[in-house]
C-alpha cells in the first residue's frame, strides 16, 4: 500500500482600491491556483463584481493601514502556500510552473519573485529601489497552520516593514509589473506615497530634519541613477531616480508643514 504524498496548495491574494480597470486581467493569470482571496479596500467600483465573478473569496471592508489590510487577506487564505499580486501585475505561464514546481518541494519559508517593470509599453529594467519601485520582492511564502505565514506585513501606511520567517529563495521567472501609465501617473503616486509616508511620520513621533532630507536627495539619486544603472535607461532611468531622491524630502515637509 503506497502513501499518497501531500500535493501543497496555493493560494492566490489580491488586495485591491478601485482597480476595476485592471483586476480582470489579473485575475484570469491566477486561474492556476488552488484558490483565490481579494480584499478590497473601500472601493467603490466594479472591483467586487468583478471579483466574484472570477470565483475569489472576497471581503470588503475599509482600512487604514496598508499593512493591516494585507495581514487580514493572508488571515483569509487557506493554502498551504500564499502568492500576492498586485492588481497591476500579471502572472506568467513561466512564473506560474516555477511557483508550482518551487512549493512542491520548498522548506517552510519565503521567495523572491523578481519583476519586469513596464511605464507605458517600456520595460525598464534598471534604476528601481530607493522606496520607488523593486526589482525583486517576497511574493510567495508558506502558510503553516503551526508556525503561521512566513510573512508578516508592519503596521505602517506605506511601504511596511516586513517580518520574514524560514528558509529563502529567489524564484527565475519575473512578474510583470505595469507600474505606471504615464509620467503623469508617477507624478500622482508620488503625491499619493509621500502623503501616507507623512502621516506615518507624524505618528512616530520622528519626522527627521531638513538637512538630512535635504542629503537624501542626491544619495538617493545617486543610489537609483548610478548605483543600479538607472542611467542605462535613458530619460526613464533620470525620471525613476528623480522620484526616489523627492520622496523623502517631500514626505517631511508635508509632515512639517501641513495637517493631516
Amino acid at each position: 500500500m503506497t502513501v499518497q504524498e501531500h500535493t501543497p496548495r496555493l493560494s492566490a491574494l489580491v488586495v485591491a482600491h478601485n482597480e476595476e480597470a485592471q483586476l480582470a486581467d489579473c485575475l484570469d493569470a491566477l486561474r492556476f491556483a488552488d484558490e483565490i482571496v481579494v480584499v478590497l479596500d473601500r472601493c467603490d467600483d466594479a472591483s467586487e463584481e468583478i471579483a466574484r465573478a472570477h470565483g475569489a473569496r472576497v471581503e470588503a471592508g475599509a482600512w487604514e493601514i496598508e499593512g493591516a489590510r494585507r495581514n487580514r487577506g493572508i488571515e483569509l487564505c487557506d493554502g498551504d502556500w500564499i502568492l500576492e499580486v498586485d492588481a497591476d501585475e500579471r502572472v506568467t505561464a513561466e512564473l506560474a510552473q516555477d511557483i508550482r514546481a518551487t512549493i512542491a518541494e520548498a522548506p517552510y519559508g519565503h521567495f523572491l519573485v523578481p519583476f519586469h517593470n513596464y511605464v507605458g509599453e517600456r520595460l525598464v529594467e534598471f534604476g528601481w529601489g530607493a522606496a520607488w519601485g523593486v526589482s525583486a520582492t517576497v511574493r510567495l511564502f508558506a502558510n503553516d497552520p503551526a508556525l503561521g505565514p512566513a510573512k508578516i506585513w508592519g503596521e505602517q501606511r506605506i511601504h511596511p516593514a516586513l517580518e520574514l520567517k524560514g528558509a529563502s529563495g529567489r524564484l527565475m521567472a519575473p512578474m510583470v509589473h505595469y507600474v505606471d501609465r504615464n509620467i503623469s501617473d508617477m507624478i500622482q503616486r508620488l503625491d499619493r506615497y509621500t502623503s501616507a509616508r507623512a502621516r506615518d511620520l507624524r505618528e512616530s513621533g520622528d519626522i527627521g530634519s531638513f538637512g538630512h532630507n535635504l542629503r537624501r536627495i542626491f544619495s538617493r539619486f545617486w543610489k537609483c541613477y548610478v548605483a543600479r544603472h538607472g542611467y542605462r535607461e535613458g530619460q526613464y532611468g533620470f525620471l525613476i531616480a528623480l522620484m526616489a531622491s523627492l520622496y523623502p524630502i517631500l514626505s517631511y515637509l508635508k509632515a512639517h508643514l501641513e495637517d493631516e
